[in-house]
């Protein structure tokens, strides 16, 4: 069975931290995890397509979110994908449809919890150190109300973890314990 892992969250929820030690925990339990960060690509793309407006950037988004999903479409069955964005700044037919492109059967959510005041906070701090093409420090503004609607998309089992806290291994744990619940076809060795 074909399964991905998507970590969401909105911006400066702790997507990133969760998603690296989520990563490690997978592949210590023998499991061929592939990080996918789309602000990763989108960085990329920044350095070569250049930065713009907010509009731009929206678009170098939905450009990267496209190119996750046809690089999964691309995975063995057996690789597990744990993709790490900001999943909400689109439609939900548009993670249904790139899920289904993918071939995708079963989708787990890490949805990473935060108050409004954390995540704002959060994006204040860290834009000094990110790339100028990502939105200014003022959408901290704009980041407090979206938090306060954000919510998973549920599509498949919903683990919710509360990154205003360290990362608990026990939801580590729950996920494993969700990927192990399907059927794995893993090559010999583990995937390694």
């Amino acid at each position: 069975m074909r399964q991905a892992i998507i970590v969401n969250g909105v911006p400066a929820s702790g997507k990133s931290t969760v998603s690296a030690r989520l990563t490690q925990a997978l592949h210590d339990a023998g499991v061929a995890a592939v990080p996918l960060s789309l602000d990763t690509i989108k960085e990329g793309l920044f350095v070569h397509v250049g930065t713009g407006d907010r509009e731009h950037n929206r678009m170098l988004g939905r450009a990267s979110y496209h190119a996750i999903f046809n690089m999964v479409a691309a995975f063995p069955d057996w690789l597990v994908p744990v993709i790490d964005a900001w999943h909400g700044f689109q439609p939900e037919s548009v993670l249904r449809d790139r899920i289904a492109h993918a071939r995708i059967e079963r989708v787990i959510e890490l949805w990473c919890r935060v108050t409004p005041e954390t995540a704002a906070a959060r994006y204040r701090a860290r834009t000094a150190g990110r790339h100028a093409g990502h939105p200014p420090t003022s959408y901290a503004d704009e980041l407090f109300e979206l938090t306060k609607r954000a919510k998973p998309f549920a599509i498949g089992p919903v683990v919710e973890i509360d990154t205003e806290k360290p990362v608990d291994p026990q939801v580590l744990d729950e996920v494993l314990d969700l990927l192990s619940s399907a059927t794995l076809q893993i090559p010999p060795g583990g995937g390694t």
